[in-house]
C-alpha cells in the first residue's frame, strides 16, 4: 500500500509526530511531501520515510496514485486527499487549541457541501473558514481523527459527537517514535546542559526574521557560564543549527556547541545529560517524560506554547516553566495564533535590546534554573508521573494497528 504524508510546517512537532506514526507503517511504501522546516526534519530522518519529495504540481498525480493519506495537522494536504477521493487519516497533538470563531456545525455544513471536482474549487469553498478552522475542517472530512491527549480535550470531543456523524475520533496517549528511545542513563553524560529550541520556523518565526527570539536566547546562552560555571560543556539543538549555522564557541575553558540533530541523536542526548532545557513543544515534552526526564520549559516561542503552559500550571513542570510574563505583563498578548506569537515576537526585542528589562530576565531564569537544579530525584519522578497521568492514553501504535488493519475503515 502507498501512504502520503506530510506535516504543518510549524516547527518540528508536527512532523516529528507524522514520523512516529510513519515508522508504525514501515511494511508500506511511506512517501512524503512538503517543503520548509517538516521537509527540513524528514531530510534529517530519512529512516521514517521510503521517498521523500517537494510540493510540486505533481501532487495531485502523487495523491491519485496512492491508497491512503495521513496528515500531521497539514490542512491543505487533507483537502487534497479528499478531492482525490483517498481515505484521510489527521493526526493532531492540538486537537482542543484550535479556536473556532463559528459554530462547529456551521463548518460540518461547509464540509458536506465541498465540491470535490478539483482543489481550487474545494480551497475556494473553504474560503472564509480562519487557518484554525480549516484544521478543524480537515477533521471533518477525514476518515479518521488520532488526537493526542490534552487537559480541556474532552469538550471538543464532546463537540464532535454532537454532531453525529463525521470521523472515527482515536484519542491516544504520545504520539512519539517509542521504537527509537534510548535507555536512560545508559552512556556517560557528553554535556552538562542540554537545550533544545525545536524546530522554531512556523507561519511568522524564521531564523533570519522575527528571530528576536533567538537572538535574546544567544544574548542569555553568553552570559550563562558566568552565572553557571558548572555548565562546562552545553548542547544547544535545534532547526536554526541546521548545516552551516553549527558551531561551536569556546570561552575559559567551557565549550557551547550549536547543532540540529537526527531525532534519535537528540533522543540520546535528552536521555544521558543532566539538565534539560527545552522548548514548551508537546512532541518534545512527551518523549522526555518517556525517557523518566523532567525537563525545563524554556519561554515561550509562539502561542501554543502559552497555551501549553498555562494549561499545564497545575503540575510541576508548569510551575517551574520559564516564561515570558516573569519580567513583562501579558496585557499586549492576543488569545490568538498570528497576533498572539507576532506579540511574543516584540516582548522577546524589548527584553533582549532592554538592559533592565534583560537584567530582570536574566534574574528570573536564574531563579527557575535553580529551583529547576534542586528538585530531588523523587521530586523529578513525581513530576514526570504527574504529566504522564495527565497526558496518557491508549498507545498510538495500537490507534494505527486498528486504522490501518486489513479491511478496517477505508481500507481495502
Amino acid at each position: 500500500m502507498r501512504i502520503v504524508m506530510g506535516a504543518q510546517n510549524c516547527g518540528f512537532g508536527p512532523v516529528a509526530e507524522l514520523a512516529a506514526v510513519s515508522r508504525l507503517l514501515a511494511g508500506h511504501e511511506r512517501v512524503f511531501v512538503g517543503d520548509g522546516v517538516a521537509a527540513s526534519f524528514a531530510r534529517a530522518n530519512p529512516d521514517a520515510f521510503d521517498d521523500i519529495r517537494p510540493v510540486s504540481g505533481a501532487v495531485s498525480a502523487l495523491l491519485e496514485s496512492s491508497d491512503h493519506v495521513v496528515s500531521a495537522m497539514d490542512a491543505d494536504l487533507a483537502l487534497r486527499a479528499v478531492v482525490a477521493r483517498r481515505p484521510v487519516v489527521m493526526v493532531d497533538s492540538l486537537f482542543g487549541f484550535w479556536r473556532l470563531g463559528r459554530p462547529l456545525a456551521r463548518i460540518r455544513d461547509l464540509c458536506e457541501g465541498l465540491p470535490r471536482s478539483g482543489y481550487a474549487a474545494a480551497d475556494a469553498h473553504l474560503r472564509e473558514l480562519s487557518p484554525h478552522e480549516r484544521i478543524v475542517a480537515a477533521h471533518l472530512l477525514a476518515t479518521d481523527s488520532v488526537v493526542q491527549n490534552f487537559p480541556g480535550i474532552d469538550a471538543r470531543l464532546a463537540e464532535f459527537a454532537a454532531l453525529g456523524s463525521g470521523p472515527a475520533v482515536h484519542l491516544t496517549g504520545a504520539i512519539i517514535d517509542h521504537t527509537g528511545l534510548p535507555a536512560p542513563g545508559a552512556a556517560p553524560p557528553e554535556y552538562d546542559l542540554l537545550v533544545n529550541v525545536g524546530g522554531f520556523r512556523n507561519f511568522l518565526l524564521d531564523f533570519e526574521s522575527h528571530n528576536d527570539y533567538l537572538l535574546l536566547l544567544e544574548r542569555r546562552l553568553e552570559d550563562l557560564p558566568r552565572d553557571w560555571p558548572r555548565f562546562r560543556r552545553v548542547l544547544v539543538c535545534g532547526g536554526p543549527f541546521a548545516g552551516r549555522r553549527g558551531r561551536t564557541v569556546s570561552s575559559a575553558g567551557r565549550e557551547t556547541t550549536f547543532r540540529c540533530l537526527p531525532r534519535r541523536e537528540l533522543l540520546r542526548q535528552v536521555a544521558n545529560t543532566p539538565a534539560y532545557l527545552m522548548a514548551p513543544g508537546l512532541t518534545a515534552l512527551h518523549e522526555a517524560l518517556a525517557l523518566d526526564r523532567l525537563p525545563l520549559a524554556l519561554h515561550e516561542q509562539h502561542y501554543a506554547h502559552v497555551f501549553t503552559v498555562r494549561r499545564l500550571g497545575g503540575t510541576l513542570f508548569g510551575r517551574t516553566a520559564n516564561r515570558f510574563s516573569d519580567v513583562v505583563p501579558y496585557d499586549d498578548v492576543p488569545e490568538e495564533d498570528f497576533a498572539g506569537t507576532a506579540a511574543l515576537v516584540r516582548i522577546a526585542g524589548r527584553v533582549r535590546t532592554d538592559e533592565d528589562l534583560y537584567a530582570a530576565f536574566r534574574r528570573s531564569f536564574n531563579e527557575r534554573v535553580e529551583r529547576y537544579l534542586s528538585l530531588t530525584p523523587t521530586q523529578r519522578r513525581l513530576g514526570v508521573r504527574e504529566l504522564q497521568d495527565v497526558l496518557g492514553g491508549e498507545p498510538v501504535s495500537s490507534v494505527v494497528a486498528r486504522i490501518f488493519r486489513p479491511g478496517g475503515r477505508g481500507l481495502t
